[in-house]
């Protein structure tokens, strides 16, 4: 199972905003720097993700991005599934016509199973759980952020 470039993004940006203490809102500049992604694309899930209930934005100037209480007990798995768009793992029907195999074809239903049971085998894993203060020191303190006393 690969997993999408929004997908990553997305969890990325839900890990920093899960290192960072909570008492100031992140910018999305700021987020996009610290994953080291453009703008436009963490923009995007943020925005995805603000849908979603796992973070909660204020505009202005004091304003900006926090996790959501959702979002502290979101799980890998709940995330992704939330954020998966693709109907499909195979291209069954595709603009130079239908896969001669797919009346009645059992792989379609397969790649399913296997799609769910790798989520279900990211239901255990806490998204604010992952960070720890190895990993984010360094990108919270170029931010400017104090990190979140629960990051290992």
């Amino acid at each position: 199972m690969r997993m999408t470039a929004f997908e990553d993004v997305s969890l990325r940006a839900l890990m920093l905003l899960s290192a960072a203490d909570g008492t100031q809102p992140l910018a999305t500049r700021a987020i996009a720097e610290g994953v080291g992604t453009p703008y436009n694309h963490v923009s995007k899930a943020v925005l995805r993700l603000r849908e979603l209930g796992l973070v909660e934005s204020t505009r202005g100037r004091a304003g900006g991005v926090q996790l959501s209480d959702l979002g502290r007990r979101a799980t890998v798995g709940s995330v992704l599934r939330a954020l998966d768009t693709r109907t499909d793992l195979t291209e069954c029907e595709s603009p130079g016509g239908d896969c001669p195999l797919m009346f009645q074809c059992n792989l379609r239903s397969a790649l399913r199973h296997a799609r769910e049971a790798f989520y279900r085998a990211l239901d255990d894993v806490l998204v604010s759980s992952l960070p720890h203060s190895r990993q984010m020191g360094p990108v919270l303190v170029q931010l400017g952020v104090r990190p979140f006393a629960g990051t290992a």
